[in-house]
This record gives structure tokens, C-alpha cells and sequence, in this order.
């Protein structure tokens, strides 16, 4: 099994998105994230993420096309993700509560993000 990964379109530039169910939250390095609308977070936050402490200050809103599924997440802006197996950079990780909030599962066998219960329509109760 590998990991799985594909292209975001965001703002018409395309990123490296890594997709991770063991991940909470989604998070895009710095240059994917610039010329989008950044708020400072009232207190930085601290992640460990890649064996490495990750100290972040700042959150932006993510108007997404994944494989011509629209979406929004927040992201949290991170100096770096890291480097897939081929070496190529991740510019996204993708976490488990934007996956959950969009139908978004993960076809582990396939390397496939699986789309069957994605939904654009919240019912609240």
C-alpha cells in the first residue's frame, strides 16, 4: 500500500496534495499558500509533524478542485510537509477532519482518493 497523492488546483496553481487519514488537520507550506487571503492566529500553535516540531502562526482558507470536486478547507500554514518517495515536495497534506467533512475516503489498495460519499450538501441536526 502506498500513500495516496494527486494535484489541488488552488486559485488556478496547481499543488502536490497528499492525502492522510493519520494527519487531523490539513495544512499547505508557505510559497502553495502565498497570494492567498493568511490570518495570524491569536496564539501560535505547535505541530509535530514529520518528526519534526512545526511552530505555526498563521491559517487560510483553501477554495479547492480536487479531481473536478470543489471544495473549502482551513489549512494551517506550515514551513514544510516534506518529500514523497519519488522526492518530489508535498505543498498540501490533506488531514482526517476535512476528509470527514467532505465524504472523502481513502482507497488504500487502488492509491485512490474515493469520492462515492463525497457531498456538497450539510445537513445539521
Amino acid at each position: 500500500m502506498g500513500r495516496i497523492r494527486t494535484q489541488t488546483r488552488i486559485d488556478g496553481k496547481l499543488c502536490w496534495t497528499l492525502f492522510d487519514s493519520g494527519a487531523r488537520n490539513t495544512y499547505i507550506v508557505g510559497e502553495a499558500a502565498r497570494g492567498l487571503e493568511l490570518k495570524t492566529l491569536p496564539v501560535t500553535q505547535k505541530t509535530n509533524l514529520g518528526g519534526k516540531v512545526h511552530k505555526i502562526d498563521q491559517s487560510c482558507l483553501l477554495f479547492a478542485e480536487i479531481e473536478g470536486h470543489p471544495l473549502q478547507v482551513q489549512a494551517r500554514v506550515i514551513d514544510e510537509i516534506g518529500s514523497d518517495e519519488e522526492g518530489r515536495p508535498i505543498e498540501i497534506l490533506f488531514g482526517a477532519l476535512s476528509m470527514q467533512e467532505w465524504g472523502i475516503r481513502l482507497d488504500l489498495p487502488n492509491e485512490k482518493v474515493d469520492w462515492s460519499h463525497y457531498t456538497t450538501e450539510f445537513v445539521e441536526y
